[in-house]
Protein backbone atom coordinates (compact mmCIF):
# COMPACT_ATOMS: atom_id res chain seq x y z
CA UNK A 1 0.00 0.00 0.00
CA UNK A 2 1.03 3.27 -0.95
CA UNK A 3 1.18 6.79 0.81
CA UNK A 4 1.97 10.15 -0.23
CA UNK A 5 5.41 11.09 -0.16
CA UNK A 6 6.81 13.59 2.60
CA UNK A 7 9.05 16.80 0.89
CA UNK A 8 10.38 19.56 3.01
CA UNK A 9 7.72 21.73 4.18
CA UNK A 10 5.30 18.95 5.04
CA UNK A 11 4.13 18.46 8.08
CA UNK A 12 4.40 14.90 10.23
CA UNK A 13 2.83 13.85 13.59
CA UNK A 14 5.20 12.05 15.71
CA UNK A 15 2.66 9.15 17.63
CA UNK A 16 5.16 9.67 20.82
CA UNK A 17 5.02 11.00 24.35
CA UNK A 18 9.07 9.57 25.02
CA UNK A 19 11.39 12.25 25.27
CA UNK A 20 14.32 10.16 24.36
CA UNK A 21 12.97 8.63 21.04
CA UNK A 22 11.73 11.96 20.43
CA UNK A 23 14.94 13.65 20.19
CA UNK A 24 16.34 10.42 17.80
CA UNK A 25 13.83 10.55 15.26
CA UNK A 26 14.37 14.52 14.84
CA UNK A 27 18.25 13.28 14.36
CA UNK A 28 16.79 11.54 11.79
CA UNK A 29 14.63 13.52 10.18
CA UNK A 30 16.93 17.02 10.61
CA UNK A 31 18.04 16.92 6.97
CA UNK A 32 14.70 16.57 5.20
CA UNK A 33 13.28 19.98 6.22
CA UNK A 34 9.79 18.60 7.69
CA UNK A 35 7.74 20.19 10.02
CA UNK A 36 8.38 17.58 13.29
CA UNK A 37 5.76 17.80 15.98
CA UNK A 38 4.53 14.89 18.73
CA UNK A 39 2.06 13.74 19.88
CA UNK A 40 3.48 15.00 23.41
CA UNK A 41 3.79 18.46 22.32
CA UNK A 42 0.38 18.68 20.88
CA UNK A 43 -1.18 17.35 24.14
CA UNK A 44 -2.87 13.91 22.27
CA UNK A 45 -3.65 11.80 25.38
CA UNK A 46 -1.79 8.40 24.58
CA UNK A 47 -3.21 5.35 23.47
CA UNK A 48 -3.46 2.28 25.60
CA UNK A 49 -0.99 -0.43 24.32
CA UNK A 50 -3.28 -3.08 24.13
CA UNK A 51 -1.28 -5.00 21.56
CA UNK A 52 0.87 -8.01 21.78
CA UNK A 53 3.20 -7.39 18.82
CA UNK A 54 5.31 -4.34 17.93
CA UNK A 55 2.99 -3.98 14.94
CA UNK A 56 -0.01 -3.70 16.56
CA UNK A 57 0.89 -1.27 19.16
CA UNK A 58 2.31 0.57 16.79
CA UNK A 59 -0.59 1.21 14.48
CA UNK A 60 -2.95 2.06 17.79
CA UNK A 61 -0.33 4.76 17.99
CA UNK A 62 -0.51 5.92 14.44
CA UNK A 63 -3.62 5.77 13.78
CA UNK A 64 -4.97 7.61 17.15
CA UNK A 65 -2.49 10.58 16.17
CA UNK A 66 -3.85 10.87 12.60
CA UNK A 67 -6.96 10.69 13.14
CA UNK A 68 -6.68 13.40 15.90
CA UNK A 69 -5.15 15.87 13.90
CA UNK A 70 -5.82 14.98 10.49
CA UNK A 71 -1.73 14.57 9.53
CA UNK A 72 -0.01 12.01 8.01
CA UNK A 73 1.75 10.52 11.46
CA UNK A 74 4.19 8.04 12.45
CA UNK A 75 5.00 5.64 15.72
CA UNK A 76 7.67 3.31 16.33
CA UNK A 77 6.83 0.98 18.64
CA UNK A 78 9.94 -0.97 19.83
CA UNK A 79 11.13 -3.56 22.49
CA UNK A 80 14.51 -5.13 24.07
CA UNK A 81 13.92 -9.18 23.03
CA UNK A 82 15.93 -11.21 25.97
CA UNK A 83 16.98 -15.02 23.82
CA UNK A 84 17.08 -16.86 27.74
CA UNK A 85 14.05 -15.39 28.32
CA UNK A 86 12.13 -16.34 25.75
CA UNK A 87 11.25 -13.06 24.09
CA UNK A 88 10.66 -10.91 26.94
CA UNK A 89 10.22 -8.42 27.94
CA UNK A 90 9.72 -7.76 24.10
CA UNK A 91 6.44 -5.47 23.90
CA UNK A 92 6.58 -4.92 27.62
CA UNK A 93 9.80 -3.36 27.67
CA UNK A 94 8.77 -0.03 28.42
CA UNK A 95 6.20 -1.75 31.39
CA UNK A 96 9.33 -3.39 33.34
CA UNK A 97 10.49 0.38 33.94
CA UNK A 98 7.29 1.20 35.94
CA UNK A 99 5.48 4.00 36.75
CA UNK A 100 6.97 6.83 36.48
CA UNK A 101 9.88 5.11 34.10
CA UNK A 102 12.58 3.68 35.80
CA UNK A 103 15.04 1.66 33.47
CA UNK A 104 17.74 1.50 36.10
CA UNK A 105 15.31 -0.79 37.51
CA UNK A 106 14.15 -2.28 34.21
CA UNK A 107 17.50 -3.29 33.47
CA UNK A 108 18.65 -4.65 36.58
CA UNK A 109 15.03 -6.63 36.36
CA UNK A 110 16.72 -7.88 32.99
CA UNK A 111 19.69 -8.66 35.11
CA UNK A 112 17.94 -10.82 37.52
CA UNK A 113 16.26 -12.69 35.47
CA UNK A 114 18.82 -13.64 33.39
CA UNK A 115 20.78 -14.37 36.89
CA UNK A 116 17.83 -16.63 37.85
CA UNK A 117 18.56 -18.44 34.33
CA UNK A 118 21.72 -19.30 34.85
CA UNK A 119 22.46 -16.94 31.16
CA UNK A 120 25.92 -15.84 32.81
CA UNK A 121 28.27 -16.15 30.18
CA UNK A 122 27.96 -13.62 26.86
CA UNK A 123 27.09 -17.17 24.63
CA UNK A 124 23.95 -17.36 26.80
CA UNK A 125 22.98 -13.68 26.82
CA UNK A 126 21.59 -13.00 23.21
CA UNK A 127 18.95 -10.22 22.78
CA UNK A 128 17.63 -7.80 20.02
CA UNK A 129 16.14 -4.27 20.06
CA UNK A 130 13.57 -4.75 17.98
CA UNK A 131 11.72 -1.65 15.93
CA UNK A 132 8.40 -1.63 13.79
CA UNK A 133 7.27 1.83 12.52
CA UNK A 134 4.05 2.88 11.15
CA UNK A 135 2.62 5.58 9.01
CA UNK A 136 -0.56 6.10 9.36
CA UNK A 137 -2.84 8.45 6.83
CA UNK A 138 -6.50 9.84 8.13
CA UNK A 139 -8.02 7.66 5.87
CA UNK A 140 -6.81 4.79 7.48
CA UNK A 141 -3.97 3.21 5.62
CA UNK A 142 -0.74 2.62 6.85
CA UNK A 143 2.57 1.08 6.16
CA UNK A 144 5.06 -0.65 8.45
CA UNK A 145 8.85 -0.20 7.95
CA UNK A 146 10.45 -3.42 10.64
CA UNK A 147 13.97 -3.22 11.91
CA UNK A 148 16.39 -5.45 14.10
CA UNK A 149 19.84 -5.15 15.42
CA UNK A 150 21.12 -8.23 16.93
CA UNK A 151 23.47 -7.97 20.48
CA UNK A 152 24.73 -9.22 23.73
CA UNK A 153 23.68 -8.05 27.30
CA UNK A 154 26.00 -6.90 29.77
CA UNK A 155 26.32 -6.06 33.29
CA UNK A 156 26.88 -3.86 34.56
CA UNK A 157 25.66 -1.16 32.74
CA UNK A 158 27.80 1.20 30.57
CA UNK A 159 27.59 4.70 29.57
CA UNK A 160 24.91 7.24 29.83
CA UNK A 161 24.24 8.13 26.10
CA UNK A 162 20.97 7.21 24.32
CA UNK A 163 18.03 6.05 26.58
CA UNK A 164 15.92 3.12 27.75
CA UNK A 165 17.96 0.03 28.11
CA UNK A 166 20.96 1.13 26.21
CA UNK A 167 23.51 1.14 28.52
CA UNK A 168 23.51 -3.22 28.62
CA UNK A 169 23.12 -3.81 24.88
CA UNK A 170 26.10 -4.36 23.17
CA UNK A 171 25.34 -4.89 19.72
CA UNK A 172 26.88 -7.36 17.71
CA UNK A 173 30.34 -6.80 16.09
CA UNK A 174 31.13 -3.80 18.86
CA UNK A 175 33.22 -3.80 22.04
CA UNK A 176 31.06 -0.48 23.11
CA UNK A 177 27.04 -0.39 24.28
CA UNK A 178 24.40 1.82 22.85
CA UNK A 179 25.28 3.83 26.27
CA UNK A 180 28.80 4.69 25.05
CA UNK A 181 27.44 5.42 21.65
CA UNK A 182 27.32 9.10 20.40
CA UNK A 183 24.02 9.54 18.03
CA UNK A 184 25.93 9.62 15.19
CA UNK A 185 27.64 6.12 15.58
CA UNK A 186 24.35 4.58 16.97
CA UNK A 187 22.45 5.63 14.01
CA UNK A 188 25.33 5.81 11.53
CA UNK A 189 22.81 6.14 8.68
CA UNK A 190 22.83 7.64 5.40
CA UNK A 191 21.12 7.21 2.64
CA UNK A 192 21.50 3.92 0.50
CA UNK A 193 23.24 2.39 4.05
CA UNK A 194 21.16 0.39 6.70
CA UNK A 195 22.16 2.11 9.59
CA UNK A 196 22.91 0.48 13.20
CA UNK A 197 20.29 0.79 15.47
CA UNK A 198 16.89 -0.70 14.99
CA UNK A 199 15.14 2.66 14.80
CA UNK A 200 17.78 3.25 11.76
CA UNK A 201 17.28 0.25 10.01
CA UNK A 202 13.23 0.79 10.29
CA UNK A 203 13.81 4.40 9.24
CA UNK A 204 16.19 3.66 6.39
CA UNK A 205 13.28 1.36 4.45
CA UNK A 206 10.91 4.73 5.52
CA UNK A 207 13.50 7.47 4.09
CA UNK A 208 13.51 4.86 0.88
CA UNK A 209 9.67 4.56 0.56
CA UNK A 210 8.19 7.52 1.99
CA UNK A 211 10.66 10.76 1.67
CA UNK A 212 10.39 12.70 -1.78
CA UNK A 213 14.23 12.34 -3.48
Amino acid sequence: MSLPRLRAGDRLVLATHNAGKLKEFRELFEPFGLEIVSAGELGLPEPEETGTTFAQNARLKAHAAAQATGNLALSDDSGLCVDALNGDPGVYTADWAGVPRDFGHAMKRVEDALQAANATSPGLRGASFNATMCLAHPDGRDVLYVGKVEGTLVWPPRGTLGHGYDPVFMPKGYDITFGQMPAEMKHSWAPGQRGLSHRARSFAQFYEAQIEK
